[in-house]
């Protein structure tokens, strides 16, 4: 039997990073995996980085790196309030501004997705890797989502088990021959409304591969204070708080 532990949507928060590392590490599972977005709403962007360079934790390129990394404009999206429209604006310019040039090749060079393989006895298993989608890292996918959007994702990559994140919601869907499409939710921002951090195992034998979405509390209060004391908008502590702030 073989465990591994993917997450995405760490947005800058430490406390809900250390929370599911702290996890994952009582649990034993060796394999980490990220799916990208270190950066952005809350203020330990370059902490979050750090760690994850630290502890050479494989990680992709969500959207929210690669606009820090290369300096892209920021293009309102319609799904937005005014509110957070101008919150989100204020939010990445204060990661540009703060993220360090070091962190932010860092970020420039991550992959953009990852396809692995783990052999159980006779059997390969292929676990497709990507922040949103196959070709764009800003594709909205969920799981009310026609199958034949994700079987066409797993057709192309030739994979068992597709794995996302960027919507913030988790979700798991069985489909046809045994094979799966996984959003892992988010750590740092989830838009569940329990707001728990979430992570994703994935347990694989000969048979099966079993997800697992776990959720975890951490110290939401801590990391709203400091979003507070920071440059960032205070909508994004709101956010966390669950204080009557849209989800979309």
């Amino acid at each position: 039997m073989i465990q591994i532990a993917v997450f995405s949507d760490v947005h800058g928060n430490l406390p809900a990073l250390d929370a599911v590392l702290s996890d994952i590490r009582t649990r034993g599972i060796q394999q980490k995996f990220c799916l990208g977005d270190l950066v952005d709403f809350a203020p330990w962007g370059n902490e979050v980085i750090e760690k994850i360079k630290v502890l050479h934790i494989p990680c992709l390129m969500g959207n929210h790196d690669e606009r820090i990394a290369f300096d892209i404009p920021v293009i309102p999206l319609e799904k937005h309030s005014k509110e957070e429209t101008e919150a989100r604006f204020i939010a990445i310019d204060h990661s540009k501004k703060h993220i360090t040039r070091e962190n932010k090749m860092f970020l420039s060079q991550l992959p953009f997705h990852l396809k692995l393989n783990y052999k159980t006895g006779n059997k390969h298993w292929n676990i497709q890797l990507v922040h949103s989608g196959m070709k764009s890292n800003d594709i909205y996918l969920y799981e009310n989502e026609n199958d034949a959007v994700f079987t066409g994702m797993l057709e192309e990559s030739q994979a068992d088990i597709i794995v996302m994140g960027h919507t913030h919601l988790s979700f798991k869907k069985q489909l046809e021959n045994r094979k799966w499409a996984v959003n892992c939710g988010s750590v740092g921002r989830s838009k569940e409304e329990n707001r728990l951090a979430s992570y994703l195992i994935l347990t694989i034998d000969e048979n099966k591969i079993v997800p697992e979405i776990v959720q975890l509390a951490y110290p939401v209060e801590e990391t709203a204070r400091q979003i507070e004391e920071s440059g960032i908008p205070d909508y994004y502590a709101a956010f966390l708080r669950n204080e009557n702030i849209s989800v979309l």
